[in-house]
């Protein structure tokens, strides 16, 4: 009888204890969240618009509660999602309140993916298109990246002991085979023969580029450089020709090179911008005064047109394609393949925008969401908005698309598939001295769990990975409306930049989010005004949302400071192993830093 009293007040106060210790966090992560949320502050006469990267431009919103905290030092970076900037620029055309707008990219948030800069600029230059208000850019420093979307401004300028950089475009891969080896662990591929150019697995396998790798990186490289040629070509004046031959040479370092070869208009100090300022006709009375792009889009909100108005509907797909059930981070097929039918089902909405960014991942995910989307099409025009990229299981759920728009820097394509099983038994016994053993009642009960794979095995993923090889190029050339023959002349695993996807038939038309509602809009016969655009967001249980997303930054955090620079090349590692079953996968990515 005294074990038992003693064995409950025990339990008492362990329980007691876990919910004042759950209180205390709960209490203490809504605080911080108050004290890090930003108010939308009041836009007066006589502003400027300030684009200086205090945010971060992301693709998509998130449900994330606590996605704008840093935990490495509690500091909050506002996220300003893509469709918000561009409705806060459109929307500074007409305020009477906004002068112009000011880039001044220096901040510690910035653009997330290249497709990003490239909407952004064209956001910009339609801004000075329309309204006939100035567009500016001031920084220490210019980037690439920074540099490109800074030429859409009428004058650009640098501090005079700042730096320039113009060397165009490098893609590395990093290769883990030898360290595989030294480990003991054995990567084992399965990927279709004609799929040379699925390179996702070339990591693990070899220790450098396949002819076919080079080939297409080569390409992609060439593409996207291409595009910010004719870019940098057209507002600044300079021949590509003249431009290409300044990067081979590195002739663009110092501030003076980059006055001397008409890269900027002037090397002035930063205080000095106010005399800019009232030669593009803003009348200073004080100092300028500033509004960031996110405190601006802050006071915008969603279109707030007539409720009753037929709907647009903007969905987003970002991130890897999973299997299963989830609010964010990563395409839960089944929970995405639900807010398909959602929308299918809501009889205000008359056409649906699927807004792609994602890598691909699991196959039977995509395959989940492809047939969503084959029902919805049926009953709506259904546009996709690709992304930065929207290739490999992001294609796969691209292809039943209406119309397919994209970005010149796009990456899309990629159709193939693979599958990857590491074998770690040598690595347990060599270097841990952990051997395995067991029972089976069945020649193969035990594949994959105890050592190499037999030959029947191997066998048998194949046939799954061709299987799902010709149900994708079988679904992209019905879905396309192109000859097999055709889509398996530009399958094989082959990734394409935007520029050259729609002279092959993988998209119809260039352009961003704004391109594809208004193509959205049109094949569901609606008028420019009278239809409102509408997010469709999944809606997550707030309690688990909040403990989940306090579990990820914690990791994130852990992670960061152990690995540093490396976490990015970790976490490709960390997916590429992740991924169950047949893969459609492509982790390749572009940084314009």
């Amino acid at each position: 009888m005294k074990f038992w009293k003693a064995f409950l007040a025990s339990l008492l106060a362990v329980v007691v204890g876990s919910l004042l210790t759950f209180f205390f966090w709960f209490f203490l992560l809504v605080g911080l969240l108050g004290a890090f949320e930003k108010r939308a502050p009041v836009v007066g006469p006589q502003s400027i618009l300030k684009i200086d990267f205090s945010d971060l431009v992301v693709d998509s919103p998130t449900g994330d509660p606590l996605a704008q905290i840093d935990l490495n030092n509690f500091e909050t970076v506002r996220r300003v999602p893509l469709m918000q900037a561009l409705r806060a620029i459109a929307a500074a055309e007409s305020d009477p309140r906004i002068e112009g707008i000011y880039l001044r990219m220096n901040g510690r948030g910035g653009v997330e993916g290249t497709a990003l800069l490239e909407e952004l600029r064209s956001a910009l230059l339609d801004f000075k298109r329309n309204s006939g208000k100035f567009v500016l850019a001031y920084n220490e420093t210019y980037s690439q990246g920074s540099y490109y979307l800074a030429t859409a401004a009428d004058r650009i300028y640098l501090q005079p002991e700042g730096a320039m950089d113009w060397r165009g475009l490098a893609m590395n891969v990093m290769f883990y085979k030898g360290l595989l080896d030294k480990l003991d662990l054995k990567a084992e591929v399965f990927r279709p023969t004609v799929c040379k150019y699925k390179s996702a697995v070339e990591p693990y396998i070899l220790s450098g580029m396949s002819e076919a790798n080079r080939l297409q990186m080569q390409a992609v490289a060439d593409s996207m450089w291409e595009t910010i040629l004719e870019a940098v070509s057209t507002t600044r004046n300079i021949p590509v020709d003249r431009l290409n031959a300044l990067a081979d040479e590195l002739a663009v370092v110092l501030p003076e090179d980059a006055l001397r070869y008409g890269f900027v208009d002037g090397l002035i100090y930063e205080d000095q911008m106010s005399d800019v300022f009232a030669e593009m006709g803003y009348a200073l009375s004080a100092s300028p005064t500033y509004v960031t792009l996110g405190e601006y889009a802050a006071t915008i909100g969603p279109d707030m047109k007539n409720y009753a108005a037929p709907q647009v509907a903007v969905v987003y797909a970002d991130g890897a394609i999973v299997d299963g059930e989830g609010t964010y981070g990563q395409v839960y097929g089944n929970s995405l393949a639900q807010l398909l039918a959602d929308v299918r089902a809501n009889s205000r909405v008359k056409a649906v925008v699927l807004r792609v960014n994602s890598p691909g991942g699991s196959a039977l995910a995509s395959d989940v969401i492809w047939r969503e989307m084959e029902l919805l099409r049926a009953e709506k025009p259904v546009i996709v908005s690709m992304g930065s990229y929207a290739a490999s299981g992001g294609y796969y759920i691209s292809c039943p698309a209406d119309a397919i728009v994209a970005d010149r820097m796009t990456l899309t394509g990629s159709i193939g598939v693979y599958g990857m099983y590491l074998n770690t038994v040598d690595a347990l016994k060599n270097k841990l001295g952990i051997t395995i053993d067991g029972v089976k009642t069945n020649r193969s009960a035990d594949m994959g769990m105890t050592g190499r794979l037999t030959p029947a095995e191997r066998t048998s993923v194949m046939r799954g990975v061709d299987k799902v090889y010709a149900t994708f190029t079988q679904h992209v050339a019905e879905g396309r409306n192109l000859p097999l023959e055709r889509v398996l002349d530009i399958a094989g695993g082959r990734v394409w930049t935007g520029s050259d996807a729609l002279g092959i038939g993988l998209i119809d038309s260039y352009g961003g989010l704004r391109e594809a509602i208004a193509i959205a809009a049109d094949k569901a016969e609606l008028g420019s005004a009278d239809f409102r655009v509408v997010e469709v967001l999944g809606e997550p249980d707030p309690f688990m949302a909040l403990f989940s997303s306090l579990f990820t930054e914690v990791k994130a955090h852990i992670e960061a400071s152990e690995l540093g620079v490396m976490m990015r090349e970790y976490r490709k590692v960390q997916e590429a192993f992740g991924q169950t079953g047949i893969v459609m996968y492509e982790p390749r990515t572009v940084r314009l830093d």
